[in-house]
Order: structure tokens, then sequence, then C-alpha cells
């Protein structure tokens, strides 16, 4: 893995799949990449301008204060094209001290290439080096192929749990200090 870091720029690469903080110019992408999964299965419903550039002022400001959520772009190919998005939340309401929720999606055109699995690898390692003890990747158990990410990228099935609402999760965990898959 590469990682530099300048100020709070943040750049992690496997030579394949780079992370870099979501930023202002990703915005059009962004919205022209969410599709009905996306919407289903990450964000709860579709994307407004409005709504996504307030995302995207959040995450920057969260980078700037190196608060509890960092929001990546995942990046593909040399030209560094925006694929979806992967974040981490420290500090997450249901989670143990030291456990870092991992959510992702990849747009409809760079799914099915192993970009997601790479993506969470690399936002895993990183976890690692920014206090995470424990990756925790939760998922609707209709939702197989995130599930399968989860197990391509080494997680464990860690149980199931149900929200107030109804929601049923299937947790998988990752021990960030344990050598991870490659």
């Amino acid at each position: 893995m590469h990682e530099m870091r300048e100020r709070h720029e943040v750049r992690l690469s496997d030579g394949v799949v780079a992370l870099s903080p979501l930023r202002m110019d990703d915005l059009d992408a962004h919205l022209a990449g969410e599709d009905e999964l996306l919407v289903r299965w990450l964000s709860g419903g579709p994307s407004t301008r409005e709504k996504a550039e307030a995302y995207f002022r959040l995450c920057l400001e969260q980078w700037e204060s190196e608060g509890s959520l960092r929001a990546f772009g995942v990046r593909a190919g040399t030209e560094g094209v925006l694929a979806g998005t992967i974040d981490l939340r420290f500090g997450v309401e249901g989670l143990a001290p030291g456990q870092v929720n991992v959510a992702y999606g990849l747009y409809p055109s760079w799914r099915g290439r192993g970009l997601a699995t790479r993506a969470v690898l690399l936002a895993s390692r990183y976890a690692g080096t920014a206090g995470g003890k424990q990756a925790v990747i939760r998922v609707e158990p209709e939702n197989l192929a995130s599930a399968a990410v989860a197990r391509r990228a080494g997680f464990t099935p860690g149980g199931r749990t149900f929200g107030k609402d109804g929601t049923v999760l299937d947790w998988y965990t990752l021990d960030l200090h344990e050598p991870m898959v490659e």
C-alpha cells in the first residue's frame, strides 16, 4: 500500500484502486453514478444536488477537523476516475469503542471488477492507522454482493442485529491488528 499525506490530504493506493477524500469536483460524477442499488443499500433515498452538496461539504469539514467521518472517493484507472465511495465512521452508536463502520458503494459501470474489495482493504488499513481496532461492515441479508465483498476482504461473519425500525443487519468484522488478505 502506498500512502501519502500532506496537511489533511490522504491518498491510498494498491496500484489498481486509489482512495482519496471526496471533493466538491466529484459531485457531478457522484450524482451521475447513483442508481437504484446505491439508493436502496447505501443512501436510503435519491440524492438531490442540494443534499449531495451538503454531504460533500460535511465530508470536507470532517477531514479538516479530523472528525469521526472519513469519506473517500474510490478512484480507478490512470485518470483516477471516480468509481464510487467508501466511508469510515468512528464512534458510531451501536458499535463498541475501537470499532469502525465501513460503508461502500460503486457506480454501476465499475461493479464486478474486484474494486470494492480492494477499496475495503485499503480503507480498513487506514482505519487501523487512525486508531481503529476492528472494522465492521453491516449488511442487509438481501445485499448478497456487499456481503461477498466483506468475505473476500477477509471479514468474518459476526452475528445479526435487528434495528428499532425492523431493519435486519448481518455483521462482518475484521480485527485491524491482524494481517489482511492481499
